[in-house]
């Protein structure tokens, strides 16, 4: 039997400006999710909805999951080949197309610089993208493409 895994979160709207929404511009976007555990973070829409710019909105919070579970998958890749990554970074980009009824992400593309302990892990560095891709929950998940431009660095050489 396949083991099933829930992921209870709650999130509440924090921009009622005392009118609730009685108009389109009455209200803010503004808004809390939490967890039990984590602290909570706080969410708005996109500027370009009437959002909050120094609040997280659910388009980058989309392409963070996609980008951690692909590192987390990746990781335990590397722990498992003997490929001993000492850093990682990920410059991940989500495209969303408006449309009349809303919207939709066309694609991601994950930009992980990673860098090894030796060359010779490099090669298999690069690869075991592929296998972190295929691992990650959340980009099997999504009906839209996720993308791969890896950089593999070794330490204590230039990039």
């Amino acid at each position: 039997m396949a083991r099933q895994h829930t992921y209870p979160v709650v999130v509440t709207w924090t921009g009622d400006k005392g009118t609730g929404t009685s108009g389109y511009r009455d209200y803010g976007r503004d808004h809390d999710l939490s967890a039990d555990g984590p602290p909570p973070i706080a969410g708005s829409s996109d500027p370009a909805f009437r959002g909050d710019p120094s609040r997280w909105n659910p388009e980058q919070l989309v392409v963070g999951a996609l980008s951690q579970c692909h590192m987390l998958s990746y990781l335990h890749k590397c722990a498992m080949a003997g490929v001993v990554v000492t850093a990682y970074a990920d410059h991940a980009t989500g495209t969303m197309t408006e449309t009349r009824d809303g919207g939709h992400f066309t694609e991601v593309i994950l930009r992980p610089t990673v860098t090894v302990r030796s060359p010779e892990m490099a090669e298999a560095a690069l690869k075991l993208h592929a296998d972190a891709h295929d691992a990650c929950f959340v980009a099997t998940s999504v009906n839209f493409p996720v993308r791969h431009e890896p950089t593999v660095q070794v330490a204590g050489q230039d990039a």
